[in-house]
């Protein structure tokens, strides 16, 4: 039985989930709305404040999906509640970002500022400079458009220049040695 799939996700208070006919759940909270079709393999219940998915039997592909189905909507739930955050760091002399409006602008030290238009529900916040906030209720959504702006520029392994996650360690390799 899988770990992650047999465990029921708690629904908070102010939060609506509906699922309609082809397990089409639509999660309602403070925060806003997620709606998503999940595999119609899974049986997905609303029993009170709980919602329990289950499988039909122990194919190989029905195991896989079960925990992935319940990870997806206990996203949705948290996403709507309390929201996601991700926290991005810039390291580098002349390196930067600004925020005009939608529209992220961030020099790094190329020949060229790079400018990058928030996508549609996601809200991208800057703070003195070198902190990139990136927060949302879609957790996908989220991590992707983190990952873009890291993408830009990665943090190399000699001087830590670079844009990274805030909790992420680079391991530091050693320059070539001197006189």
């Amino acid at each position: 039985m899988s770990r992650i799939g047999k465990m029921p996700i708690a629904v908070p208070a102010g939060v609506t989930v509906d699922i309609a006919e082809n397990n089409k759940v639509t999660v309602k909270g403070p925060k806003g709305t997620l709606e998503r079709t999940l595999p119609a393999e899974m049986t997905i219940k609303l029993e009170g404040a709980e919602i329990i998915v289950t499988r039909p039997n122990d194919l190989k592909r029905n195991k896989a999906l079960h925990g992935l189905t319940r990870s997806l909507i206990n996203n949705m739930v948290i996403g709507v509640s309390e929201g996601y955050k991700k926290i991005l760091e810039i390291n580098g002399v002349g390196y930067r970002a600004a925020k005009q409006g939608k529209v992220l602008n961030l020099t790094l030290g190329y020949s060229h500022p790079i400018e990058m238009t928030d996508p549609e529900g996601i809200e991208v916040a800057v703070e003195d400079n070198n902190k990139i906030v990136v927060s949302g209720i879609d957790k996908e959504k989220v991590g992707q458009y983190a990952a873009e702006i890291r993408g830009k520029r990665g943090p190399e392994p000699y001087k830590g220049k670079g844009i990274k996650y805030s909790d992420e360690h680079i391991r530091r390799k050693v320059g070539k040695a001197g006189k």
